[in-house]
């Protein structure tokens, strides 16, 4: 049996989560939100006495790899509604900075033109200072989406790391040119 896949998922007080069998479908509805995902129809998923719990038909591969994935969207779904997901970027460089203009990233990253980002649905951005950015929301998968679009728009370069990274990111360095 999968480890991931077989452990229960506890859900906090506050928090429903609704089946539909029928139509595969997990609602959870929490104090920050609600989010909705669909699940394959191999897996069997049970809500009794705030215990969530997912269950496969048969020991075949496929149906190994979705109990765990199953089992791991729901419980993020969970985490997501009552505390939310955050990722934090830093931004390196000489004039490289970040504003906020509105609810969208006005980012100044040495091209000869600002990179305007607009916030997608259920995300928002903070800028604490002008080389922070945090990318906040609900739901893990738009969060990590996002934080790697907006650290597409400048990606570290390898020679003196300038360009926006993920927080604790190690950027391997390479050396210049050697002189004779």
């Amino acid at each position: 049996m999968s480890r991931i896949g077989r452990a229960p998922i506890n859900v906090p007080a506050g928090v429903t989560v609704t089946v539909d069998a029928e139509n595969c479908v997990v609602t959870v509805k929490g104090p920050k939100g609600t989010l909705t995902q669909n699940y394959h129809n191999r897996m069997s998923v049970v809500c009794e006495n705030n215990v969530v719990t997912v269950a496969r038909p048969s020991d075949e591969k496929e149906d190994r790899a979705l109990h765990g994935l199953t089992r791991t969207l729901i419980s993020n779904m969970v985490v997501g509604v009552t505390q939310g997901y955050s990722k934090k970027l830093e931004v390196n460089g000489v004039g490289y900075r970040v504003a906020m203009q509105g609810k969208s990233l006005n980012l100044t990253l040495g091209y000869s033109h600002p990179v305007i980002v607009e916030a997608p649905d259920g995300i928002t951005f903070e800028t604490p200072d002008a080389n922070t950015i945090i990318i906040k929301g609900i739901n893990k998968q738009v969060v990590g989406e996002t934080a790697a679009f907006v650290r597409s728009r400048r990606a570290p370069e390898p020679y003196k790391g300038k360009g926006i990274k993920y927080e604790g990111e190690k950027i391997r360095r390479k050396s210049g040119k050697t002189g004779k």
